[in-house]
């Protein structure tokens, strides 16, 4: 099956981290077949203060399900030392994070757990996430049949992203 990730970083070596999660990724049964490139942007949502992110997403193949491939991107996000647990020290919620993988897109799956939510329920709302997703595949749509280029151009312009560099090294 096919799918799409998005990386973020905004602690450390934020590109280190998200080859690291490209490589770590491979290692859990999900191969990743291309890289958008970086970009870097501004904090949104809950906790503004803190250092802009170092985001990209990644296309994948993997025979793992939906609730399967969120453990494998929170054992990588595990790996590169975010803290996940809500009672550790240092813990914000939406605050700064060494690694963050999201599940965007799973194929044409739809999901719902309490974990999980495939498509992504921000996925239409986020520049961060839809401008690199469509530097993969300008032609993508949300389940269902919403173009994300579409979602894209009703957004205001507002949190900045910005190209920072070249796409991940993907394994071959």
């Amino acid at each position: 099956m096919t799918g799409h990730l998005g990386l973020g970083s905004n602690l450390g070596d934020r590109r280190a981290r998200l080859q690291a999660a490209v490589d770590g990724l491979a290692a859990r049964g999900v191969r990743v077949t291309a890289s958008s490139s970086t970009y870097e942007t501004d904090p949104v949502g809950e906790v503004l203060d803190q250092p802009a992110f170092l985001n990209a997403c990644v296309a994948i193949e993997t025979e793992l399900g939906p609730e399967a491939l969120l453990d494998a991107a929170k054992d990588v996000e595990r790996e590169a030392g975010r803290l996940t647990d809500t009672g550790a020290p240092g813990y914000v919620r939406h605050g700064p994070r060494a690694l963050d993988v999201d599940v965007l897109l799973l194929g044409d799956v739809t999901h719902r757990s309490e974990r999980l939510v495939v498509p992504h329920p921000a996925l239409l709302e986020r520049r961060f996430v839809l401008i690199p997703l469509l530097e993969l595949d300008f032609a993508l749509a949300a389940p269902g049949g919403a173009a994300l280029a579409d979602a894209l151009a009703a957004l205001p312009v507002t949190d900045g992203v910005r190209r920072a560099g070249p796409p991940l090294d993907v394994l071959s």
